[in-house]
């Protein structure tokens, strides 16, 4: 009986890299001592978290690698897709560079929780991790810091100094110390996080690659997302702490009881497992921002932090997630001077754009002009060469979360230059409700507006010129839509115009399924993923149907202590407009539509905080992650 790739003990024993119990049908090369030179090593995370290592030789492609996971594995892997990103990778493995993590998936229809499986025998595959405790992934250059940083950590786990689990979030997260004892990182494996199959607290429920507790966020792809808000932090501007994506191997780590078997196995911390995950600098710090009064925060602190979040479109700026370290005495014998570290960005980046959760909006900060040297910086940003830089060093980032990027970084440069302050760009990110039904914010409706210019602009294109963009296919659909655009509002259709009379198409375009019934196949795009021309700055003059928001209410976080189900505890979440179905001429023509749009919505705005008392925005959801 052949094991299943469900049973996520079958390879956490260990990380295997595989080539010498593979010699009769992969041929190895010339050896240098003793190892032998491989073209390019991978890592592959099955779905359900267990992760392989392979070492592959020149002309290998993905084929091979699937046959060699059979063959570890003892499964069958012909109805299963490898991975990378929006790529599902059929053959040719050029694009790949060594040492980046690749999932392998089941087929939706072959997905089965009930397939017996048996426990690894260990004989053969089951050997020696030649690639150390840990491996940087993804990474085309990693700094002098990060590699001093994970050479501190090894030597601290070959000295036997063990980590120490974090008790608090949803999921699970571990503090390496240097050979001191000090806390020098905290480690998220991806397939800890809440919902994911080897979460420690019992949220679970969901395979990597599923829609997860922001649905917008799939399973196991917070840990890329960490690095992201690294990495677009340019200048330590905001001070986010230095993260990396790694392989890493430890006796700590969690696996969950077998799924699907007939019995129960669980690890018992005597052999190494290896996990893909982020890895963050530690930093010593007194509180965070839950604990202390805000009024003490640096203004240019909370600035910088929420010019990130805006950038990023961050889901789940809450207090817990904001460091605060003592640095010297107040001014005028007030309080005490202190900066903010922001940490926990796995909920960056959605693939589509949804209700952000931004803390700092209500702070008396926020509302402050920005500085000369902000909106210096601002101005600066580039949305395109960041788009180039990500896709650089994390190329499994997918296209539709650097194209929210490229959205919101637009939204922030132009409301800056416009003369906003911080808090009303973020209100104006922000949904409101309106009795029980949530509205779209005013961002969402600018680009809802652009979208519907776009679709009727395309009913006046011939045919032919009609794009097929098939680089936006995916396994999981995170907005439930099907072929027939079943789930798409009736008011913004693209086979009619929107009513301008029509005030709320406030019907969601696609609600986001609780179980994901619907695969759609990814296919390889070789194409650019966003074909955006450079951005062009400036403000066309225009005019906007687009009015500024009043009502907002407020709405606590929905996540209370008691049932820990998948399906009970994923809040509502909604896309208004998408992004990522576009095809590039049409992405094009709504960037430039919608950078029309946005001079009248900004005075709108201005106008609407002159006439009278300011709206009440509400809060959002905030995940104690």
């Amino acid at each position: 009986m052949s094991r299943d790739l469900d049973c996520p003990v079958q390879t956490q024993m260990a990380v295997a890299v595989l080539d010498r119990s593979f010699s009769s049908e992969y041929p190895a090369s010339s050896k240098t001592e003793g190892r032998p030179l491989s073209w390019k090593r991978v890592f592959v995370q099955t779905d359900n978290g267990s992760v392989l290592g392979i070492e592959l030789e020149r002309g290998e492609n993905a084929q091979s690698v699937k046959k060699k996971l059979q063959i570890a594995l003892n499964v069958s892997t012909e109805e299963s897709s490898l991975t990378f990103g929006d790529l599902v990778l059929n053959n040719d493995l050029s694009n790949v560079r060594n040492d980046s993590p690749l999932l392998l998936t089941r087929n939706q229809m072959h997905r089965s929780s009930s397939t017996p499986c048996l426990s690894p025998n260990g004989s053969g595959v089951q050997q020696r991790d030649r690639s150390g405790p840990i491996a940087i992934l993804g990474c085309s250059s990693p700094s002098p810091e990060m590699k001093q940083l994970a050479k501190d950590i090894v030597k601290a786990i070959r000295n036997d100094v063990d980590p120490v689990a974090v008790n608090s979030g949803m999921g699970g997260a571990y503090y390496f110390d240097n050979i001191w004892g000090e806390h020098v990182a905290i480690v998220k494996p991806t397939d800890e996080e809440p919902f994911a199959p080897n979460n420690p607290k019992g949220f679970v429920g969901k395979t990597l690659g599923q829609p997860g507790l922001k649905r917008s966020v799939r399973v196991g792809e917070t840990g890329f997302r960490e690095v992201a808000a690294y990495l677009l932090d340019h200048g330590n501007f905001a001070k986010v702490p230095p993260t990396m994506l790694v392989k890493i191997t430890h006796t700590v780590f969690n696996v969950n009881a077998t799924v699907g078997c007939n019995h129960k196995v669980f690890h018992n911390n005597s052999q190494p497992v290896s996990k893909i995950a982020s890895l963050q600098q530690f930093i010593p710090h007194d509180f965070d921002a839950s604990d202390h009064g805000t009024s003490s925060f640096p203004v240019s602190a909370v600035h910088r932090i929420g010019i990130l979040d805006i950038r990023i479109f961050n889901t789940d700026r809450h207090s817990g997630n904001l460091l605060v370290r003592k640095v010297g005495p107040g001014s005028d014998n007030f309080g005490v001077q202190t900066e903010l570290i922001p940490i926990d960005h796995g909920l960056c980046l959605p693939e589509c754009l949804e209700d952000p959760y931004f803390e700092w909006i209500h702070w008396p900060q926020a509302s402050i002009p920005f500085s000369e040297e902000e909106l210096e910086y601002i101005a600066n940003l580039d949305p395109v060469k960041d788009v180039d830089m990500l896709r650089m060093e994390l190329p499994m980032i997918r296209k539709a979360c650097l194209r929210v990027l490229v959205l919101s970084t637009i939204f922030l440069k132009e409301g800056a230059a416009f003369g906003l302050c911080l808090s009303e760009i973020g209100e104006m990110m922000s949904r409101q409700f309106t009795g029980k039904e949530e509205e779209p914010s005013e961002l969402e409706l600018l680009c809802m507006e652009a979208r519907k210019w776009v679709e009727d602009r395309e009913l006046f294109l011939p045919e032919a010129g009609v794009e097929d963009d098939d680089d936006d296919f995916t396994q999981f659909s995170l907005d439930g839509e099907d072929d027939s655009d079943a789930f798409e509002s009736p008011s913004f259709s693209r086979f009619g115009p929107m009513k301008a009379s029509h005030r709320n198409p406030l019907s969601k375009l696609a609600e986001c399924d609780e179980e994901e019934d619907d695969d759609k196949e990814m296919v390889k795009d070789d194409s650019d993923p966003l074909n955006a021309k450079p951005y062009r700055g400036g403000i066309p003059k225009t005019k906007s149907k687009v009015a500024a928001k009043t009502n907002y209410s407020g709405e606590g976080s929905m996540y209370q202590s008691g049932s820990r189900s998948a399906n009970e505890m994923l809040p509502p979440s909604a896309s208004f407009v998408k992004l990522s179905d576009m095809g590039s001429e049409e992405w094009t023509a709504f960037l430039d539509k919608f950078q029309e749009l946005l001079p009248s919505a900004f005075r709108a705005r201005k106008h609407a905080a002159g006439s009278g008392p300011r709206p009440l925005q509400r809060l959002g959801t905030s995940c104690q992650f």
